[in-house]
């Protein structure tokens, strides 16, 4: 297969060249995502990507994906830097250093599986339209539990705004990406090639298919909502990060706490965010006592995020508890690496942020009952624990709401509260359960179930959320299959390229 002349050019450009396209490709995935949302631009990043490594030898392919890689973690978890230096005490070279190694570590984890493309498939001439979009989505599913897991920047969050996003309640956000790289991929091959090909031909149908039929799909109600409302309200107590765990504070924030919660008694359904108790449940009793009873005699189920002492068991864990009219605990089972735990003991000592006051938490149970408020049963998650897909869509099974609480404090004002805003947006409509999100300093807000803002705080603000949610009943596709069927078609993808290739035996 001939390539045409731009792609000719573009392969004679010079390595450096071309590693500084790839570098800059990576810089425009994050544009994609909140608050720009210039979904476009994702899957330009794709096409680019796409390109510069095809026809190239598994070295050029790995390192160009490297590259893309820095590019999209070095703009798109940026914020790091403020979590290290701004809140976790470390001086501003050491956190630039530790979040290189960051960027660069994750950046040879994405490239990791695109192995297999230039082991196998750089120079296939289905190689762009199967194999490359498969690439990427063994990528991010790689990401989702190596190393403990860190889901960020999947391309699918881009379509939230576009056609494609009526497919999230079947495939999820990884199904997103999948289809997003497909349509890269045959851009890409479109552009490689231009010559008009009955392949050529039959891919451009699919894609338009695909596009048509997720504009057909958002149309579709999955789930069915209650026709009566239920009143809840979010207290936004927005403390700030360096106060949040000193003593001298604890007082001031209770009081807060109470201020603000005070007009709301009466809503079915209150909630305070991830830690905005700032004592550990056992010495902060007798203020919950105070809380339950008030919460008891008003008829409301209040849910609060509070750092769990188990003394049995002499273990913390970063839990939602509930008084009043709601029932259950719930314990955070993914866990921050040095947020909330430290990986290396060894390592605790050398710098504040190895040894964080939250940094001894322990990863709660896999297997957790929700809460329930009266008749309505919600499926709970803490913080980091929205941004894996998969364990959401579990516990939403048999949940009519779902909610998380988080501290974005960590985030400052950078991308990564509105990335994470994002993700929250996108559990709700691969579920279509109406989102109670819960935040410290904000937005904290209410999505109903095609993800979309209800009502929303203001950002670095105290403030109240007073709305009405509506329980909803019912399954979505995602819920019961996850991400597997997206991981095992990419999988299939490679296996029939593999039987049918003849011009690469090996």
């Amino acid at each position: 297969m001939t390539p045409s002349k731009f792609t000719q050019s573009l392969n004679q450009l010079p390595t450096w060249l071309q590693l500084t396209i790839s570098l800059f490709a990576g810089c425009l995935v994050p544009f994609s995502f909140a608050p720009f949302t210039i979904w476009p631009l994702g899957i330009a990043a794709l096409i680019i990507l796409a390109l510069l490594i095809k026809d190239q030898s598994l070295k050029s392919v790995l390192l160009r994906c490297w590259y893309f890689g820095v590019g999209m973690y070095g703009l798109g978890v940026s914020w790091v830097y403020v979590s290290i230096s701004g809140f976790g005490g470390a001086p501003a070279p050491l956190a630039a250093c530790l979040v290189i190694i960051f960027v660069f570590s994750m950046a040879a984890v994405f490239s990791l599986p695109f192995y297999i493309f230039g082991r196998w498939f750089s120079r296939h001439q289905l190689g762009l339209v199967i194999a490359f979009p498969a690439s990427w989505l063994i990528s991010e599913w790689l990401r989702t539990w190596l190393l403990t897991g860190f889901p960020w920047l999947f391309i699918g969050y881009g379509d939230l705004t576009n056609w494609l996003s009526g497919w999230a309640p079947i495939i999820g956000v990884m199904g997103l990406s999948l289809l997003s790289a497909v349509t890269a991929g045959w851009i890409a091959q479109t552009i490689y090639n231009p010559k008009k090909s009955t392949g050529l031909i039959l891919g451009g149908i699919t894609v338009a298919i695909i596009w048509v039929t997720g504009f057909a799909l958002q149309k579709v109600e999955w789930t069915q909502v209650s026709s009566t409302p239920t009143s809840i309200a979010i207290v936004q107590p927005n403390i700030s990060q360096e106060e949040k765990w000193q003593a001298e504070f604890r007082e001031s924030t209770t009081d807060l706490l109470r201020i603000k919660t005070e007009p709301l008694w009466g809503h079915k359904i209150i909630i305070w965010p991830e830690a905005a108790v700032t004592q550990v449940y056992s010495d902060a009793l007798p203020f919950l006592n105070e809380i339950n009873r008030k919460a008891s005699d008003s008829e409301s189920g209040l849910i609060t995020g509070i750092i769990f002492d188990d003394q049995e068991k002499d273990v913390y864990y970063n839990s939602v508890v509930t008084f009043g009219k709601a029932i259950g605990i719930h314990h955070k089972r993914r866990l921050v690496p040095f947020g909330e735990y430290v990986p290396i003991e060894a390592l605790r000592n050398l710098i504040e942020f190895f040894n964080l006051p939250t940094s001894v938490i322990s990863i709660g149970p896999e297997e957790q009952h929700g809460l329930k408020v009266d008749d309505i049963l919600i499926a709970p998650s803490v913080c980091y624990e929205v941004a894996f897909p998969d364990l959401i869509a579990k516990n939403a099974v048999d949940s009519q709401l779902l909610m998380s609480v988080s501290n974005l404090g960590w985030f400052g004002d950078s991308l990564g509260r509105h990335q994470f805003m994002e993700m929250a947006q996108m559990r709700a409509l691969e579920t279509q359960h109406y989102y109670a999100y819960s935040t410290n300093n904000g937005p904290s807000a209410i999505f109903d179930r095609k993800g979309r803002v209800v009502e929303q705080t203001n950002a670095f603000e105290q403030a109240v959320l007073s709305s009405e949610i509506f329980a909803a009943d019912g399954t979505t596709p995602f819920m019961k299959l996850g991400s597997l069927p997206s991981v095992l078609i990419s999988i299939l993808g490679f296996i029939l390229l593999r039987i049918f290739d003849k011009k690469n035996p090996d």
